[in-house]
């Protein structure tokens, strides 16, 4: 099955703990965005997903196994932890190549994922010539070199261009479509938001969310709807009668905290009052993020 199963998973370092107790599951058919402040964990669990270290106690599989006992793990996850780590010496072309045959994979593929991946112009070009974003894009077409059903990226959109960065939401979002199960770690909010349908959020080794991305910022956003009307004094007093206050906007328009935008559009109906927009507004992921992470922030600055 494409899926990786996290349970009771802990790691320790002489008395800290890296990784406490986590239990949590990458599903195929979607993308599932990987957050946490720095020193929360995210890089440990990692590692022992790929069996770069153990468990202090608990289990990480992926498809109900250790990754260690996978006898085609090249065919099972596709990894990009660090594009950094290719051979400057080779080509992108023998990069690949000494990939396939390590596991056994057609050599057609080769030529295959540089193409998916925007790199066959640069295939006899060595590593150590390319910008970071190319590096990234090499990174890439080594994870997919296998045709794995599980995908494991840690900052995949690093050093990419803008249309860099729209060609791997677009990559990610089908490859999930397909029916694989995509695991992005990452720290641009922005990107996260783009990209992701779920979320697992670690703070100082411990699960602090795995939920929907919407889910995770309606839990976290107050109801708020903006609008703008030709009759702003009738609003307010309609409003005023359920406790409602109508809120002047630096743009123009007006803000009510405290309803969404569908009631407050059945209020102005029935009271006869012209909307000439309106909309909910929702914190943004960063905005939700930052809030549910506030204190688990191992490094900070002072205010």
């Amino acid at each position: 099955m494409n899926s990786i199963e996290i349970r009771e998973l802990t790691k320790r370092y002489g008395t800290h703990r890296a990784v406490d107790g986590l239990t949590f599951d990458v599903l195929p058919g979607r993308v599932t965005g990987f957050l946490g402040p720095n020193g929360a964990g995210k890089s440990t669990t990692m590692r022992l997903l790929l069996g770069l270290d153990r468990p202090t106690s608990g289990t990480a599989t992926i498809g109900g196994r250790r990754y260690p006992d996978l006898t085609d793990p090249l065919h099972r996850v596709g990894v990009l932890l660090d594009a950094q780590a290719a051979h400057g010496g080779r080509t992108a072309r023998d990069h690949l190549r000494l990939l396939a045959a390590a596991g056994r994979i057609p050599m057609r593929r080769v030529d295959e994922v540089l193409e998916q991946t925007g790199m066959a112009s640069v295939a006899k070009r060595r590593i150590k010539s390319f910008s970071l974003g190319m590096r990234q894009r090499l990174g890439i077409a080594a994870a997919l070199i296998g045709d794995p059903g599980v995908l494991l990226l840690d900052e995949p959109t690093n050093g990419l261009d803008p249309e860099g960065i729209i060609w791997i939401r677009e990559l990610m979002r089908s490859l999930a479509a397909e029916g694989r199960a995509v695991l992005v770690s990452s720290h641009l909010m922005s990107e996260t938001s783009a990209l992701a349908d779920h979320l697992v959020v670690l703070g100082r080794g411990k699960l602090l969310a795995d939920t929907s991305m919407e889910a995770f910022i309606d839990a976290r956003s107050t109801p708020r709807a903006r609008l703008r009307t030709s009759d702003p004094v009738r609003l307010r007093d309609a409003l005023a009668r359920d406790d409602l206050e109508l809120v002047a906007a630096d743009d123009g328009r007006w803000t009510v905290e405290g309803i969404r935008a569908e009631q407050l559009g059945s209020l102005a109906a029935r009271e006869g009052v012209p909307l000439l927009e309106l909309s909910d507004e929702r914190a943004s992921l960063e905005q939700a993020y930052l809030d549910l992470t506030a204190d688990h922030a191992q490094f900070s600055a002072a205010h």
